[in-house]
């Protein structure tokens, strides 16, 4: 559904974006990290047809950015980080007003309105005027109005930018909506919590380069090295607990009544790991792997590539 080959974008000296190659098949959403300035969304200006790549080339929804930019433009819905809205109107009257530029329908329109509005609890708000809006409103007629089109490729840049816990919550479960009606997504994001949940593949770019790409279970092991497990006893361990980890992984640190231990296999070890200790009458607690997040993942990429410079 989206795919770049080479796709390279170049302001006089400036390389902004550096023979870029990416992939996101109908039905996932990759993340795009990067630090400010990296790239991210000279790459999606281009995918929408906005900016004419300097080399390479990309395709989104079959068409080619450059040679079919207006159907490229039919088939996307593109949020940006600084939206502009039109204050002086209301809500559905600004909904009003892009339907009409996507020559939807006069009742096409205002049902897909009114169904986006019964979605993102606005119906009451569409009526008020646009410079009464909140941020977290605004946000949201900005996500309606890049729905309303229904287009089966979403550029979406912070998307829950300025929302409250319960409006992020809506809008995330949305996104994982509109995947599994097969569309392909990209979502740009600070919010990494946010990335790890909604994301089926990450890439991280920097000055321009994807320096890092995968899923986020393949990016902590390439990264991070082998999954850690804990162990938690009823009571107080010996020194025979480690000794007989010891056997079967890697001991990283122990307590009075818990242990950590490094594996690559730990579908095959922690099974044999808990009948040693059925056999050595040690009751088990929990065994449960330790949490490493996107963020620890991000950090090892950007850090490693701060300290190359």
């Amino acid at each position: 559904m989206i795919t770049l080959q080479g796709l390279t974008k170049r302001f006089d000296a400036l390389t902004a974006v550096d023979q870029v190659d990416l992939t996101v098949p109908a039905g996932e959403i990759m993340a795009l990290l990067g630090p400010n300035g990296a790239g991210k969304t000279t790459t999606v200006r281009m995918l929408a047809a906005i900016l004419k790549p300097t080399a390479g080339s990309a395709q989104v929804a079959g068409y080619d950015v450059v040679q079919d930019a207006r159907r490229v433009r039919r088939n996307v819905g593109m949020l940006t980080e600084s939206p502009g809205l039109y204050e002086r109107m209301s809500g559905r009257e600004y909904l009003n007003f892009f339907g009409e530029l996507w020559e939807l329908p006069a009742l096409a329109r205002q049902r897909r309105i009114d169904y986006l509005a019964e979605r993102f609890e606005m119906r009451s708000a569409l009526q008020r005027r646009l410079g009464q809006y909140s941020k977290g409103m605004m946000q949201k007629v900005t996500l309606m109005r890049t729905l309303l089109h229904e287009p089966p490729v979403l550029l979406l840049d912070e998307p829950t930018s300025a929302m409250d816990p319960s409006s992020a919550r809506l809008v995330r479960d949305m996104i994982l909506q509109l995947k599994s009606e097969q569309r392909a997504i990209i979502v740009c994001t600070h919010n990494l919590p946010e990335a790890e949940e909604l994301a089926d593949r990450i890439a991280i770019i920097r000055q321009g380069k994807i320096v890092e790409r995968g899923s986020l279970a393949e990016l902590k092991q390439r990264l991070l090295g082998q999954p850690v497990m804990e162990a938690r006893f009823v009571q107080p361990s010996t020194d025979g607990v480690r000794a007989l980890v010891a056997e079967f992984a890697e001991v990283l640190a122990y307590g009075d009544a818990w242990i950590r231990y490094a594996t690559r296999e730990p579908e095959q070890v922690n099974p044999v790991l808990l009948q040693a200790f059925v056999r050595a009458d040690i009751p088990v607690l929990a065994l449960r792997e330790v949490p490493r997040s996107l963020e620890s993942v991000y950090l090892r990429v950007v850090g490693k590539a701060v300290a190359a410079e």
